[in-house]
């Protein structure tokens, strides 16, 4: 590392031995050169390279500046171990006077913020390709405990041919500014200037893909950075107009709440249904080996009082036009909602045939798709599904002892244990219905919901629809964060919760999934808080996720 003079001019020195001789693009506070040495000897031609300059924060020593180009030093030659070929080697970091230079091997390929300009909006499976290749990256980093920190149209390079290539890495932390290249491209965690983490790489593939898709940054750049950062943190986002399938992957990552964020494995499907239903586009790529670990660490389950991770899949899904009927399971008096005991005989007609509806053929147990093999559903416009379509062949020991599959005249089915029965029915015209399930003496229930006038984020409807009026019932208390997840290939979204129902606390487990056009399904398991981890409530929460087959009759 080298204190230098900082010049700009091109076709001058950097140092005595790199010479700028075209800009290839510019950021806000960031711009990048083709350049080559100038002390090849005599003979020995030219050899390219790519110099960048950023401008450090005003007032920053010599020596934190020395640190800032060490650092980027160091963290490439940590990325080019775990993801070799796809980071851009650092050759040189330089640094003086409010500037830092770095000179990376010469990337045959454009800047994708160049492509952007260029072209303005991209085809979203073009968007979602170039994702992917970004979220191997990606995931190698995370893996390694490295946040990139500052990822940018600007550090994604995309070549005629092979992946994209990333730089940049390392001079997040680096400095004490909370963004240096691009503020339009920030997460609101760092333009409040907090610590960041894998999250904040995962805002900015959000922001990438809405950039490609829309043609401009989901917030614009102002006069100054800090009217940027601004805006990052307290706007709200312009809803994308163009993202088609791409549009739930999109929202789901530029949450400003960063535990509310998609996760990379999630991503991953997402992206790769996108590319899998295009008939025209090419198979999405599948994921490097040596990200697996990576990839297995990414869900966040930390923090689940549950003991069994498959028995956390069982749920509710935010339904706006019962939340605003107060027909919602939890918007109304709790204690209607089936905490207690009820009677054993169904207060609506269940079967189509008169009876409840039950059969003892058991339901195939399908395994959750594969990031690899997204099911053709698309969360954007999907057909209705069948309630047993893409399940693998059932097996006579797909059900537990005593469980039933029951088949609902509205579409659906699911499992039920022994004894239970349709209990409750409670409509919103032709756009909502609940179904209760539940059995004499057990005060434990299974709450069905399916509405046609579900928003478009699974996430915001739990945090916007649905707690609210949780809020006013007693007791209430949220266990964790809202999660964002996928069920059955559709996108989903996780919620669990406390109240006080006549003396006893009560614990709820919701998951909403959309299945596109508005239309969304949930089911909501409520038990004693007390009895909350038993072998029995683990073995039926795992159940109704295994059978439950959404449908709409």
């Amino acid at each position: 590392m080298t204190m230098v003079k900082a010049h700009v001019s091109t076709h001058e020195l950097v140092a005595g031995r790199y010479r700028l001789l075209d800009v290839v693009h510019r950021e806000t506070n960031r711009v990048s050169w083709y350049g080559e040495y100038a002390d090849e000897p005599a003979g020995a031609g030219t050899r390219p390279c790519l110099v960048t300059r950023i401008g450090l924060p005003a007032g920053l020593g010599e020596e934190e500046a020395h640190r800032a180009a060490e650092r980027v030093v160091r963290m490439s030659e940590t990325m080019a171990r775990v993801c070799p070929g796809r980071v851009a080697t650092v050759l040189d970091a330089l640094a003086e006077a409010g500037s830092l230079w770095t000179v990376t091997e010469w990337i045959d390929g454009l800047p994708l913020g160049q492509l952007i300009e260029q072209r303005r909006v991209f085809p979203y499976t073009r968007a979602a390709r170039i994702g992917l290749e970004l979220l191997d990256v990606l995931e190698a980093a995370h893996g390694e405990g490295i946040t990139h920190g500052e990822l940018s149209p600007g550090q994604i390079f995309v070549r005629a041919r092979g992946p994209v290539v990333v730089t940049g890495f390392g001079l997040a932390g680096a400095t004490l500014a909370p963004r240096l290249a691009a503020p339009s491209f920030a997460s609101p965690e760092q333009a409040r200037d907090e610590r960041i983490g894998p999250a904040a790489d995962l805002w900015a593939v959000g922001a990438i893909l809405y950039t490609m898709v829309e043609g401009r940054p989901p917030y614009r750049d102002r006069d100054r950075p800090e009217g940027t950062l601004k805006g990052v943190d307290r706007l709200p986002l312009r809803t994308p107009l163009r993202a088609g399938p791409l549009g739930p992957a999109v929202q789901g990552l530029l949450r400003k709440d960063s535990r509310e964020r998609m996760t990379r494995p999630v991503l991953r499907q997402s992206l790769a249904r996108v590319l899998d239903e295009d008939p025209h586009a090419a198979p999405a790529p599948r994921p490097r080996r040596a990200y697996a670990v990576a990839r297995v660490a990414g869900p966040r389950w930390s923090g689940r009082a549950v003991a069994a991770a498959t028995a956390l899949a069982v749920v509710t899904v935010a339904v706006a036009a019962l939340a605003a009927t107060g027909q919602l399971p939890g918007t109304e008096d709790p204690a209607s909602d089936g905490a207690r005991s009820r009677p054993a005989a169904p207060s609506a007609p269940a079967g189509e045939d008169g009876s409840d509806g039950v059969t003892d053929v058991p339901t195939p147990s399908p395994s959750p798709p594969a990031p690899s093999s997204p099911p053709a559903d698309s969360p954007s416009a999907p057909p209705t599904p069948s309630p047993t379509a893409a399940a693998p062949s059932a097996t006579a020991g797909a059900l537990p002892a005593g469980f039933r599959v029951y088949r609902a005249p509205e579409g659906f089915s699911v499992a039920l244990p022994a004894g239970w029965t349709r209990l409750d029915t409670t409509r919103s015209g032709d756009l909502a219905y609940r179904v209760t399930f539940g059995a004499g003496g057990d005060p434990r229930t299974l709450a069905v919901t399916y509405s046609e006038v579900v928003g478009p984020d699974p996430v915001a409807v739990w945090r916007d629809d649905v707690e609210p009026g949780l809020r006013r019932t007693a007791g209430f208390e949220r266990i964790g964060a809202i999660e964002a997840t996928t069920y059955q290939g559709y996108e989903a979204a996780d919620m669990e919760w406390l109240v006080d129902v006549d003396g006893t606390r009560v614990r709820t487990f919701g998951r909403g999934f959309l299945l596109g056009g508005h239309r969304g399904f949930s089911l909501r398991w409520t038990t004693p808080a007390a009895d909350w981890d038993t072998t029995a409530n683990r073995q039926a929460l795992d159940t109704f996720l295994r059978t439950f087959r959404p449908g709409r009759g």
